[in-house]
């Protein structure tokens, strides 16, 4: 084989060596970036489920089991107001279905899920309900 020029040589030779290294280099990065797992590898996972937890799961476990609480301890005569913004007063209870007057001689049935805020006892204007 026959080279032309005697230059190329040490070209050839460094452009060798230098893809060499690049490619250690490569190898050397990657497995920087991946870590050395274990534990550690898992720290940040379980470090954002523990906030995830605290700032959105809880506070919404504890709304809704106090939401729970009060629409059990309903009772006549509380006012309440239902979830489309009504509001009135509880007059009976038919199960899970709740009447509330909401005018002297208007009442409506609601189911009980439907009542989002229960507030004191009305004093008693209507003299039939």
């Amino acid at each position: 084989m026959r080279i032309s020029n005697i230059a190329t040589i040490p070209v050839i030779a460094a452009a060798s060596a230098f893809a060499q290294d690049a490619a250690a280099g490569t190898e050397e990065a990657s497995a920087g970036c991946l870590g050395t797992g274990g534990i550690m590898g898992l720290l940040p996972i379980v470090a954002m489920v523990g906030i995830f937890y605290f700032l959105i799961i809880r506070p919404q476990q504890k709304q809704s089991k106090k939401m729970k609480e009060m629409r059990e301890s309903m009772e006549k005569g509380n006012n309440v107001v239902t979830s489309g913004g009504i509001h009135g007063v509880i007059t009976n209870f038919k199960g899970d279905v709740v009447t509330v007057r909401i005018a002297d001689s208007v009442k409506i049935d609601v189911d009980r899920s439907a009542l989002t805020i229960l507030g004191e006892e009305a004093p008693s204007t209507c003299k039939t309900c």
